[in-house]
C-alpha cells in the first residue's frame, strides 16, 4: 500500500483481498510502509479483510506502519486486534 489509504481504494483494496485469500489458508500481510495516511474508511477495509480471512481459517497481519499511520493504528487499538506482519 502506498500514498493515502482512503475510500477511494475500496474497489482495489477489496480485490486484492478476494484474490489473495484465494486458495484456502493463508496469510496477508499487508506492508503499510509507504502509506502516508489513513482514515477511518480504510480502518473498516483492513477490518473487513481481517473478517473474510477469518472465514476461510486465515489471518491478516499489519507491518511497517510509520507516523500518522501508526497513530491512528494505536488510536484504534489495531495493533491488539491484528498480528506483527
Amino acid at each position: 500500500l502506498e500514498g493515502r489509504f482512503t475510500f477511494k481504494e475500496y474497489a482495489r483494496f477489496r480485490k486484492s483481498v478476494e484474490v489473495g485469500l484465494e486458495g484456502g489458508p493463508r496469510r496477508l500481510v499487508f506492508d503499510l510502509s509507504g502509506l502516508e495516511f489513513i482514515d477511518s474508511a480504510a480502518l473498516g477495509m483492513l477490518l473487513l479483510a481481517r473478517d473474510d480471512a477469518s472465514a476461510v481459517d486465515s489471518e491478516v497481519a499489519l507491518r511497517g506502519a510509520e507516523g500518522q499511520v501508526a497513530r491512528v493504528l494505536d488510536v484504534a487499538r489495531f495493533r491488539q486486534v491484528f498480528a506483527a506482519g
